[in-house]
């Protein structure tokens, strides 16, 4: 027999969080090229980003047990994990590209010339060797490249996180053989 109380999906309640990390990513970011920073290779708020994509991990499947009377498998911690931060790396995705064809075309010519800039400075590196990474830096900044790897990056995070913190949390229904 159904309990006759209504619940949210794992899915579905992982990307409300998904949703707010996503906006605080993006937040980041604008802040990171107001300031200059993302063009001087600054990384430190992205540090602060991760911390916070792992705390927002955990209270999302801390949430969802919540919400389901006290109860959580190993597979709704990963869904309610994945579902977070998957939505989260789409809302980067979509703002990475609108970033790059719409607001700062030239954002990624100007952060190569950057790149040469600081390796030519350094003045251990060979033309040619200088030559392949900015060719590497160029191949990885197509917005729609980066942002892929960026959403597989946060699905395989978003897995890992959502695995230790399941295991931590899981609490089998009694009811759910």
């Amino acid at each position: 027999m159904e309990n006759s109380t209504s619940k949210v999906s794992p899915g579905k309640f992982g990307a409300n969080y998904g949703l707010v990390l996503g906006i605080i990513l993006v937040l980041i970011s604008i802040i990171m090229y107001v300031t200059g920073m993302a063009l001087e290779g600054k990384q430190w708020p992205m540090y602060i980003f991760y911390f916070i994509f792992l705390v927002v991990i955990v209270l999302a499947i801390k949430g969802y047990k919540k919400n389901n009377n006290n109860f959580l498998s190993l597979s709704e911690a990963l869904k309610t994990g994945v579902s977070a931060a998957v939505i989260s790396g789409l809302i980067y995705l979509v703002y990475n590209i609108l970033f790059n064809y719409v607001i700062e075309p030239n954002f990624a010519e100007d952060m190569i010339e950057v790149a040469r800039d600081n390796m030519n400075e350094m003045g251990n590196l060979t033309d040619d060797q200088i030559e392949m990474s900015l060719q590497w830096i160029k191949w990885v900044s197509n917005p729609f490249l980066g942002g892929a790897i960026w959403l597989g990056f946060s699905a395989f995070f978003g897995l890992i996180y959502s695995l230790i913190a399941g295991l931590i949390m899981k609490n089998k229904n009694p009811q759910d053989v």
